[in-house]
Order: C-alpha cells, then structure tokens, then sequence
C-alpha cells in the first residue's frame, strides 16, 4: 500500500543513524499494521527483529523506537500518547514507556508512524524534524542542561515557539538506569530508562513540527463512533473524579483497601495519606487544569507552592504514583517536598517512581545499618527526611557520591552493597505504588509483566472497584465478582488475561489508559468502531484483541530469548513471605501455593509451556508467530 493510500497510518518510518549522519525514510508494510496495529506493537516488533540477548542496552546497534498509533493525532479522545520501545539499561530485558502531552500528535502530523535511531553520534547532537527536513544538529552548547531550559533553548534556535520537543536532563547524559525522557515539562516516558538509552547514543532532544494532518476512511462514521467514545466517557461514575483529582483519586482508595505502600512496603496504610489527598492538592496547590492532547477530561493540574522552604515551586501534577513514591514510600508527608522533588525529577530527567523506590530503599538500608552517614556525606538518610530525598535527587542525577551507587537501582545498588531481601521488584523493575498482597490478580499481572514490576501492562480497575463495574465485568469476561473480590484469586487469571490484551490494544493505537479499559469508561466496542472507520480496516472485536494477544506473546518471546522463564514470574520476596502489618487488609500476604495454582492457570490460558512459561509452537501458530522469529 502506497503511503498516499493510507487512512489512520500516515504509512512512514524514519530512520536515523547518528554514528553516520544519515537519515532515510522507508514504508510501514501493511502486514505490520494489521498483525500488530501501531506505537507499542510495531515498535516492539522492530525491537525483537533488530536485537539479540548479547546486545548491550547501550552499544550504538541497540535501538531506540518512538511510534504513534492509528489513531493518535485524530479526534478520537485521549489520543496523545506515544512509546518509546527499547532494550532497557536498568532490566536488562524488554523495556518499553508510554508518554501522553503533545509530542506525539505532532510526530504524526509531521507524517511519520514510527521513528527507529541507532548509532552514536560524535558529539552532543539533537533532532528537528518539520515535516519532510530532518536535521542532525549540535547540541554542545545545551548538554548539561535541564529539561526545561534544553526546551526554551532549542526553541529559539529553531525559532518555532510551538515546536514539541522531548529532550533528556543531566540524568540521562550520565547515564542513570531510570532516567525519563521529558516533553511539555512534566509529560515522562519514564519507565525502565529510556533516557538513559537516548544519553549513550549523545541524542540531546527530538524536536517535532508538523502540519500533515491525518486522513481518516469513513469521516462521518468516524465521527459519531468517535461521540459514542466521548459519551461513554462523560457518563462514567468515575469521571468528575478523575477530572477533578486525577490520578490522586486513587490515593483515598488505595488507604482505605489498604494497599498504600509505605516506608519501602513494610506497611501498607500511610498515617500521612489524607495530608497527600486530590483534595488537599485542589485546596493548597492547584491553579488550574490542563489535558493532553484531545482529552475530554484534563486530568492533569498545574501547582505553585507558595510558602515555605520549597517556596515558587511550580510545575505540572503530579501522579498517584509519583506522589505515593515521593510520599508514603519515604515516610514523608509533606506535601510542599513532594512537590518541589516532582519537578527536580522533571528538569533532571528522571522516574519518579524508580527515584522514590531507591531513595526508600536506601532510607531502609540507612536504619538497619547496612549505609552510614559518612557514605551518605553526613546525610541522615531516614524514612520522612524530606530535605534528605531532595538531596539524593540530585546526587543520583550527577552520580555525585552515594548517587553514583542508587542511579543503577536498587536492585544493582544491592548485589553491591546488600540488602537484597527488601528490594520490591520483578525481572529487576521496581514496584509501583500498589502493595499487591491485598490485590491478588494485579499480584499475577506485576510478576509476568514483560518489562518486569510494572502496573500498566495490566492494570485493572476492574479488580480494586468491583461494586463500580460488576455489570461490565460480567459482561466483558463472563466473571462473576464475589465479596471483596480484590483478595479473591480465583478467577484472577482470566480477569488479568483480558486485560494485558486490551492493554497491548490501546498502547497499539495511540489512547490514553485513563479513558481506556483501565478506568473502563472505553470498552473494545469503543476501540473497533473507532479503528475501523479510521482506517477503512473491517475487523471484529475477537480479531482486535488476538492483535493485542499477538504482541504480548511477542513481548514475551523477546524475554525468553534473553534467558527469562518461570522462576522469573515470582513476585518479591517481602511480598510473599512478609504480611500486611497496617489497616484493613492486615495480615494479608501472598500464599505461595495459591500464587503458583493461579500462575499455571495463567499460563494455560496463554498457551504456554506450564514448567518454562515459554508460549507453545501451538500458540504462535495460532497467532502468527511461529515463522520469522528467531527463538
């Protein structure tokens, strides 16, 4: 298919080779897009086709792939996401982050579905790329920056004020294994370090204008399954509070089933929790709100700290996660600290979430003696030391002392040091912030999740909110809900199964999880009518999630053949072995047997090898895998 006869797609990828300088354009074959629909899912097959297990995270061949979806850049809502799909520096594994604001939309406008770059340029370079002109151009003069000046400078110089650009902080030139890649300030493609892949290649910043447009198939149908999606959305019994608090919405809910983790998961309630509520940040912080590209409901809310030692901090936020990892997993209940460390993560480039994960472990080492304070340059490094969590920040960013030890991780900073067994982690990914003993089924989801302790691949409101969403749940997976359903394992299995497959799905075409399956107000009929009329490709329901089963086994097949297999798919030890000790799920822990009962139901349902969790020559011929993958 010619690129002038693509709908949704705009047909191209571009690919850049810093080491030679050169940049080419080649088309997005149709057969990509129909077995794996787009962003995420192509990108992850690009990865697997143009890697292998000996190849480092950072060697110049290693690739760093940026796609958009069909439908990113349309009117479907919530359609400003992209993702960066990579090898991570900081797993060793499939490393992949999703990133909403506008950098995106605009790659799609300037005409391009995926952008793959590998080499390693001589010096400091960035990207700018106005539609068909894409110039390698010197960024000595900007390295060392922050985010956000990187932004204001390369603006000027390209003198396009309303460019999108994402760019990597001192975290990521240093080569920290959790460093993010940033745009519009506070957007992050955090997760397991892609700013780190993009500082060992010497790629300051991507900067993207673009004007194409999209061309749609069927723009009247297009439009009303487009209204129906909106509908769905403004009709949701979760919608004022997500368009008020955001994310921080979730932190009431996560105190009162309780699975809040605090001070590095030894509890799992937070006696500071309503000190850092969505209605102590509307009330204290917020000025305003603000949404990504085409989005109904704007979740996101810009702060100003106003008194106080962290006074004229501003910025954009922050999340659940970062505020809980900021938060109650450091034992600090100041909310003007967190604050002032969430945009310290923005301008350094780095995870939130892996930030406040290695700093609480650190604290935890700190008081059981494991580092002292003359490592720690006199740093009394103790769970609720907030002026100690802003100091490590910047000392991991530059790898200045103790920094140089926590920007591998924990779980690196550990094999070092100790302190192994309160590592929360899977596959080497720290955990976010939900304390999966009091959630069995997002306990399975953490553990398999290809790119290790992660809450996105599978993450199920579905689970934590039965009584909201019983009738859909019936519905959509056949599962009867029981009594506090959360602490269930039966039926887990299938529950999360479905989930991971409309997840691949919507990271697949470009949509925000908000609005997506995650908080349910999308369902897949929504996604179909959508797709379909975007693009002119007639599919059903049943066809669109075997595409998302298609690239969750591919993201699987990647693992195995870095040597991953059942033993892998454990979650933590402290998790399994050590009970809730606070609040109302006390005493709850994960029990081995029951754990691995629903492991084997997991994998029977994938149609993988119950001993290796390998998927069976059965199931990639089933979904078109088992031909041009090596194994």
């Amino acid at each position: 298919m010619s690129s002038n006869k693509w709908y949704g797609w705009t047909g191209t990828i571009l690919e850049v080779d810093l080491t030679h300088r050169t940049v080419r354009k080649r088309d997005l074959s149709e057969a990509a897009a129909h077995l794996y629909l787009g962003q995420a899912g192509v990108n992850a097959r690009i990865l697997y086709d143009r890697t292998c297990a000996a190849l480092s995270p950072y060697s110049p061949e290693a690739p760093l792939i940026f796609g958009v979806g069909p439908l990113a850049a349309t009117l479907a809502p919530c359609s400003g996401r992209f993702s960066v799909t990579f090898k991570s520096p900081l797993t060793g594994i499939f490393g992949d982050s999703n990133c909403g604001g506008h950098w995106g939309p605009e790659l799609k406008l300037a005409g391009y579905d995926h952008m793959v770059i590998v080499g390693k340029a001589d010096r400091p370079v960035y990207l700018w790329i106005d539609n068909d002109r894409v110039e390698i151009r010197d960024a000595r003069a900007i390295w060392g920056e922050t985010t956000w000046q990187t932004e204001a400078l390369i603006k000027a110089d390209i003198q396009e004020p309303t460019a999108q650009v994402a760019s990597i902080g001192p975290a990521g030139e240093n080569l920290v294994r959790f460093a993010a890649i940033i745009c519009n300030q506070a957007r992050a493609a955090a997760r397991c370090g892609p700013g780190a892949v993009m500082g060992s290649k010497n790629l300051k910043a991507i900067a993207v204008r673009g004007d194409r447009g999209v061309r749609i198939a069927d723009k009247i149908a297009f439009k009303d399954a487009v209204d129906e999606a909106v509908a769905a959305i403004l009709a949701d019994p979760l919608y004022e509070s997500a368009k008020a608090y955001g994310t921080l919405a979730i932190t009431g809910l996560a105190q009162a089933l309780g699975f809040l983790p605090t001070r590095n998961f030894q509890k799992s309630t937070f006696e500071g929790a309503d000190k850092l509520s969505g209605e102590t940040f509307l009330k204290r912080y917020g000025t305003k709100h603000k949404g990504c590209y085409n989005c109904p409901i704007a979740c996101s809310r810009y702060y100003q700290v106003s008194e106080g030692p962290y006074a004229a901090t501003r910025g954009e936020g922050p999340e659940y996660e970062s505020v809980t990892a900021l938060g109650a997993k450091c034992g600090n209940d100041d909310f003007d600290a967190i604050l002032h460390a969430n945009t310290l993560c923005n301008q350094l480039g780095l995870d939130t979430i892996s930030s406040g994960n290695t700093i609480a472990w650190a604290m935890e080492c700190y008081e059981k003696g494991i580092l002292n304070p003359a490592r720690l340059d006199g740093i009394q490094l103790c769970f609720g030391n907030d002026s100690a969590m802003i100091a490590m920040l910047d000392k991991i960013a530059f790898r200045k002392g103790i920094g140089d030890l926590l920007a591998d991780g924990p779980l690196m900073a550990a094999r070092r040091i100790g302190g192994g067994d309160f590592v929360v982690h899977s596959k080497g990914l720290d955990y976010p912030a939900v304390d999966i003993r009091g959630t069995k089924g997002m306990a399975l989801s953490f553990a398999v999740s290809p790119r290790g302790g992660d809450h996105l691949k599978g993450l199920s409101l579905y689970e934590v909110a039965p009584d909201i969403y019983s009738s859909d749940i019936l519905s959509q997976t056949g599962i009867r809900v029981t009594d506090r359903y959360w602490l269930r394992y039966e039926t887990k299995a299938e529950l999360m199964c479905w989930h991971e497959n409309w997840h691949c799905v919507v990271d697949a075409l470009g949509l925000c999880k908000l609005e997506g399956i995650a908080l349910k107000p999308m369902l897949p009929g929504h996604f179909q009518r959508m797709l379909s009329a975007a693009t002119g490709w007639d599919l059903s329901i049943k066809a669109l999630e075997q595409i998302g089963e298609r690239i969750w086994n591919l993201e699987r097949l990647f693992n195995v053949r870095e040597g991953l297999n059942r033993k892998d798919d454990l979650p933590p030890r402290r998790l399994l072995d050590e009970p809730i000790a606070t609040g109302p799920a006390k005493g709850e822990r994960l029990d081995r047997e029951k754990f691995e009962a629903m492991l084997s139901r997991y994998y029977e349902l994938r149609g993988w090898n119950p001993e290796t969790g390998r998927p069976t020559k059965e199931k990639l011929r089933e979904l078109g895998l088992a031909q041009g993958l090596s194994q």
